[in-house]
């Protein structure tokens, strides 16, 4: 009996046909969510670049403390991650630059040639103290304005230099006093992407059963999609870590935000595996290579895997009732992952019956098994040698 094409797919066939205004809604309601997601972290710049000016112009009688905000802000950025390094960077970037350009300028004076090379200068020295581009840009920065604006000499060097320091320590505090959450995001974003892995799945179970190539090109693509989305969830971990160790309000969310940096590598090898399976899935059936409905099966049941690992991964601190599922769900692809599926098979099949075998590997260890522990699981793919009687 033919399995039924999943609501998503038959919503994918339809999407084909939405008017252009409809799509261009759907659009807006995609930009509407990115400034969503991003509101947390414009609402954290605003305090800090508001609260930055107010220090450093009420509190230190700074006349034009122009740097403070912009510290504050370049510090803590749209995106979570790396915020404490960026801020170090900063300070240490001001300095440099100011430092480098009070010396050189003093010596030759100001004018096109001092300023290429008092930049150059500033950059490499930068660049020899640490890598980051922070701390380049801001040393060259400061060297223009120090040949530029302020005199050699002059406190406003100082100025600027204690302005970086303020923006700075004012966003690691908001950081601090006004977090989000660490692990929400980069958790959001795993089970996107398991949910993405699962649908993809599903619509190449349909396309190997109803031997149509568009439908297998529509899941590669969307599996393809998914490395911005793995990029984002490293991104989300980086910060999420920085948040953990800065805000008393979430030391306790340490031993989760761990356990999810755990799965990134074993997630991000099981897309990988997915996408290569897609490929081959692909090239056997344009090449209408003959298919066991069994190897079917295994994609559909690894679907259902992927699925039930996104509830897994979305499932609240404590409440973790589909772990067990998610194993069971696994071990019956592992189990069914033998070697007869793809006897007198071709080229194509057998590599998408390696890509089950791997992939499903990769998802027992996103479940929290060791690797050693989910390869023990599979079939063997050779027959092990007799054992030799013993002498009598």
């Amino acid at each position: 009996m033919p399995r039924k094409r999943s609501v998503s797919n038959s919503l994918a066939a339809i999407g084909q046909f939405v008017p252009a205004s409809l799509r261009g809604k759907a659009r807006l309601r995609t930009s509407l969510r990115r400034v969503e997601r991003s509101a947390a972290p414009i609402l954290q710049c605003s305090l800090a670049a508001g609260l930055a000016w107010w220090i450093a112009h009420d509190l230190a009688n700074h006349p034009r403390p122009f740097f403070a905000p912009i510290a504050a802000v370049v510090s803590l950025g749209v995106s979570l991650g790396a915020r404490l390094r960026r801020s170090v960077e900063l300070v240490v970037g001001v300095a440099v630059g100011i430092g480098v350009g009070d010396l050189f300028i003093s010596a030759v004076g100001t004018g096109v040639w001092q300023i290429i090379l008092v930049v150059a200068l500033a950059m490499s020295t930068a660049v020899l103290l640490d890598g980051g581009p922070v701390i380049a840009t801001q040393a060259a920065g400061s060297a223009v304005l120090v040949a530029t604006l302020i005199p050699p000499g002059n406190r406003g060097g100082f100025d600027r230099m204690t302005d970086a320091l303020i923006g700075g320590l004012v966003g690691i505090a908001v950081v601090a006093l006004l977090p989000t959450h660490p692990v929400r995001r980069a958790r959001r974003e795993a089970a996107s992407i398991l949910g993405v892995m699962s649908s993809a799945l599903a619509q190449c179970a349909d396309g190997l059963l109803e031997q149509n190539a568009d439908e297998i090109v529509v899941a590669l693509r969307r599996a393809r999609a998914t490395q911005a989305q793995l990029d984002a969830m490293r991104t989300f971990l980086k910060g999420g870590r920085e948040i953990s160790v800065i805000s008393p309000m979430y030391w306790s969310s340490r031993n989760r935000l761990e356990r999810l940096t755990q799965i990134a590598d074993p997630l991000d090898n099981a897309v990988r595996n997915v996408r290569v399976l897609l490929r081959r899935a692909l090239t056997l059936v344009r090449d209408d290579e003959i298919l066991d409905p069994r190897l079917i099966d295994e994609v559909e049941k690894l679907s259902q895997a992927a699925d039930v690992l996104r509830r897994m991964v979305m499932a609240d601190p404590g409440q973790m009732p589909d772990q067990a599922e998610a194993a069971r769900v696994l071990r019956e692809v592992a189990y069914g992952a033998r070697p007869e599926l793809v006897a007198d098979a071709g080229l194509s099949a057998h590599v998408v019956f390696a890509q089950i075998r791997s992939a499903t590997v990769d998802l027992m260890q996103v479940a929290g098994l060791k690797r050693t522990s989910a390869m023990a699981l599979l079939p063997p793919t050779v027959p092990h040698p007799a054992i030799p009687p013993a002498d009598q």
